[in-house]
């Protein structure tokens, strides 16, 4: 791969005595991974029921390094969100902040949406996911992955960090900044990540992160945590840029990172910035078996939350819902309570204390159950990837080797035998989507769009 010579000259300057080593990164393969999604499996049963070959990431539990030979995109698992394909170094953000059930989280820039299921998957469907992008077409991944991973808890609006900090503020108790940047440490991924440093250029790139973090800061509350994490090198970015911010935000402080697993620290001194930063880590392709990432923690010192959040009583009449409810008796073994809240025809259940966003671009304002039609409930594909087997009365459950897997993925009708009505289609236990039987024929309700291609 040649480099663009100003990019060298500029890595020469840093790196110095490494500079060989990272030019050497270059002729090795680049590393692929994928990270387990606990909402609906352990990382031991899914070793065990794969024979993709796997090694641990070393700083992310759930993931593992795969063969190139492997096709984990070519699985009926995949299709069942057991897990998602993901670059090994961008699992380091996702892990390093604590999402415990029960925070009020937000991904502020999330397209495609890897960690956004990361911190949904830690919060075990407790607490709110906002998971948020300014792009109106990178936001149709984000919707898909976020579904498919089978979280119920999420709120994915397409706003402004400016827009959502003025209704949002001092709400959140982890926030999540992956801010676009220069994509310095992609290059060996993604070849057009070199063509894209050429036209953006650092100096547009630091303006953008500059902008959004003080609105990110605006809705963390006191005591909070903040991670900023970029794929690039450049330490106007990276370091220059948390400088900048705490120069101007006092009450935030860095928490260092470990300096473990290959990760190396912060380096202050090439912007001139404050020692702290060294807590900061730098994920080197030479250094690690993944690609470039910078990360570094933030926590907002303890003080008296001044904003309250105004949360609206959600209240939808049981008339209107009354169709809803019978197909919930003849179909599903649990009672899904909380907030109804009906946009259109379509029915979603709204995560415990999620704010007025009234004005704002909702996109998914909670989980999306269905749509009510005249007379009757019609569940949607994101409600069956929300669900577990046992919590429907009729499921039709395929083994992996069954051929009417792919039948099913490529929205086939089936013939096969089940009970009459709504049944969940699963493979191996696992819930693939909706089928709806008659007379031994099961017609296919798989989402159009995510068929197997």
């Amino acid at each position: 791969m040649k480099l663009p010579v100003q990019f060298e000259e500029k890595m020469k300057n840093l790196l110095k005595e490494e500079f060989n080593q990272y030019v050497k990164s270059f002729e090795e393969k680049r590393h692929y991974g994928l990270r387990v999604n606990t909402l609906k499996i352990e990382p031991d049963q899914f070793k065990e029921r794969v024979d993709f070959q796997l090694s641990p990431v070393p700083w992310c539990k759930e993931g593992f390094y795969y063969s190139e030979e492997d096709k984990p995109a070519k699985h009926p698992y995949y299709y069942a969100g057991l897990y998602y394909i993901q670059e090994p170094s961008a699992m380091a953000p996702g892990a390093v902040l604590d999402v415990q059930p029960g925070d009020k989280v937000l991904d502020l820039c999330a397209a495609p949406g890897g960690k956004s299921t990361q911190l949904g998957a830690k919060l075990k469907q407790e607490g709110v996911l906002f998971a948020n992008d300014i792009s109106a077409t990178r936001i149709k991944a984000l919707i898909k992955n976020i579904e498919m991973a089978g979280i119920r808890n999420a709120v994915i609006t397409n706003e402004t960090p400016e827009r959502l900090s003025e209704r949002l503020e001092e709400y959140f108790d982890k926030i999540l900044v992956d801010a676009p940047c220069s994509g310095e440490g992609m290059f060996r991924k993604e070849p057009q990540a070199l063509k894209n440093w050429e036209s953006h250029g650092v100096e547009k790139c630091c303006s953008m992160q500059r902008n959004m973090l003080p609105y990110a800061a605006k809705m963390l509350k006191p005591g909070g945590y903040m991670l900023y994490s970029t794929c690039t090198f450049s330490p106007e970015e990276n370091e220059g840029s948390i400088e900048e911010f705490l120069k101007n935000h006092p009450d935030f402080e860095v928490v260092p990172i470990p300096h473990e697993n290959g990760f190396a620290p912060g380096r202050p001194e090439w912007i001139g910035g404050r020692e702290s930063l060294r807590g900061a880590v730098r994920l080197w392709p030479h250094k690690v078996k993944g690609e470039g990432h910078f990360l570094v923690l933030l926590h907002k010192k303890e003080g008296e939350i001044k904003n309250k959040v105004f949360i609206p009583k959600r209240e939808v009449s049981d008339k209107v819902l009354e169709d809803f409810y019978n197909f919930m008796k003849e179909n599903i073994n649990v009672k899904l309570e909380g907030d109804f809240k009906i946009h259109g025809d379509n029915l979603y259940l709204v995560p415990k204390d999620v704010p007025d966003l009234n004005g704002l671009r909702i996109i998914r304002s909670g989980w999306l159950l269905g749509s009510l039609k005249k007379n009757r409930f019609e569940p949607s594909h994101v409600m069956a990837m929300g669900l577990t087997k046992d919590m429907v009365k009729n499921s039709i459950d395929l083994p992996l080797e069954d051929p009417n897997v792919i039948r099913y993925l490529k929205g086939e009708t089936l013939q096969i035998e089940g009970h009459k009505g709504w049944n969940l289609v699963c493979v191996d236990g696992y819930p693939l989507g909706w089928g709806k039987m008659q007379q031994n024929m099961l017609k296919n309700k798989y989402y159009p769009s995510w068929r197997w291609m």
